[in-house]
């Protein structure tokens, strides 16, 4: 996946908001990601599920799939709670760095600031 370390975290958003919605399993996730552009491998994909368990966002349980095993993850209540809050922190960036047309080119426009050692320089 380009960019993957500024997107990691998106992904792992869409994970979690799909945990939150319902039960999936790992192929299945990675046809939805294909879905939004994201090209994620199982080697990429099923290491971020276990850490998600492992940190208390996702809880798994295993389950039959004709002959292998399928491991099925859902959202824990910690994890719908951190995905409650990071969808708010989302909708902040996204207004921020993604403006509607009409608020773009100018509202968030910074004024330069001085350093400490601005005024040695001139």
């Amino acid at each position: 996946m380009e960019h993957q370390e500024l997107l990691s975290g998106l992904v792992r958003l869409h994970v979690l908001h799909h945990a939150a919605e319902g039960d999936l399993y790992g192929n299945w996730m990675i046809g939805e990601l294909a879905r939004h552009s994201y090209k994620i491998s199982p080697g990429t994909l099923y290491p971020m599920l276990h850490a998600l368990e492992r940190k208390g966002y996702l809880i798994s349980r295993t389950e039959r799939a004709g002959r292998s095993q399928r491991r099925i993850y859902r959202a824990t209540p910690y994890g719908v709670e951190a995905l409650r809050m990071a969808r708010d922190r989302v909708r902040e960036l996204v207004r921020e760095v993604a403006p509607e047309p009409a608020h773009a080119g100018g509202t968030h426009k910074r004024t330069p600031t001085k350093g400490p050692n601005d005024d040695a320089l001139a």
